[in-house]
Formats: structure tokens, sequence, C-alpha cells
């Protein structure tokens, strides 16, 4: 395998990965291979899938833990400024914007 291939595990039913550009739909690529800078500031994570990323069963898709339920991840965070934390984290993501992470995705397992 060359130097710039990963092997990463994501869930089987979550939908794939979008265009480069397209709306994100909760793939969860982008965040399986590597953390956001806001989970390196936050959570001190610098390598592989980030902590915050979680499952959403209903919806067959992942989500941001640090904007569906941030004081899961950070327990110092007050009841009354979650709300706004979930809005900025949502803008420091850039949720919504489309998906950012130029990777190809390959469906193959490995030998």
């Amino acid at each position: 395998m060359p130097a710039d291939e990963s092997i990463i595990a994501i869930h089987p039913a979550a939908p794939g990965k979008p265009a480069l550009g397209a709306p994100c739909n909760g793939c969860g690529v982008c965040c399986i291979a590597e953390p956001c800078p806001l989970s390196r500031l936050l959570l001190g994570h610098r390598s592989g899938a980030c902590p915050a990323l979680i499952w959403d069963a209903a919806a067959l898709r992942y989500a941001c833990g640090m904007v569906a339920t941030p004081a899961a991840h950070l327990r110092w965070l007050p009841q009354t400024l979650q709300a706004p934390f979930r809005r900025l984290s949502r803008r420091w993501i850039a949720a919504g914007k489309g998906c950012d992470f130029d990777a190809a995705v390959s469906d193959a397992t490995p030998d």
C-alpha cells in the first residue's frame, strides 16, 4: 500500500462520501480519518478518529458530538453555555458549508 493511503473503519450503514463541495451527509470519513482543529484544540486529540464523533443510529449517519452533545465531551462546560457553544462549534467546523475533505474512498477491504 502506498504511504499516502490509510485504512479507516466506517459504519456499514453510513452514507457514502459526498463529492467535494457537496452538502455534508454525515458519512464520517473526514472525522474518522483525522481530528478537526476543534477536536485538536479542545480535546487535545492529534491523530486518528475524533473521539467526539458519534453514530446516530436513528438517522444512519455520523454527527459531531461537540455540536450534538458538547457536555458529554467537555464536562467543564456549564449548562448555560451549551447552546452558544453548539452554534460556535457549527461555525468552527463549517457545518453546512459542504464537504471539504478531499480524499478518494474505496469500499475495498484489506486482504
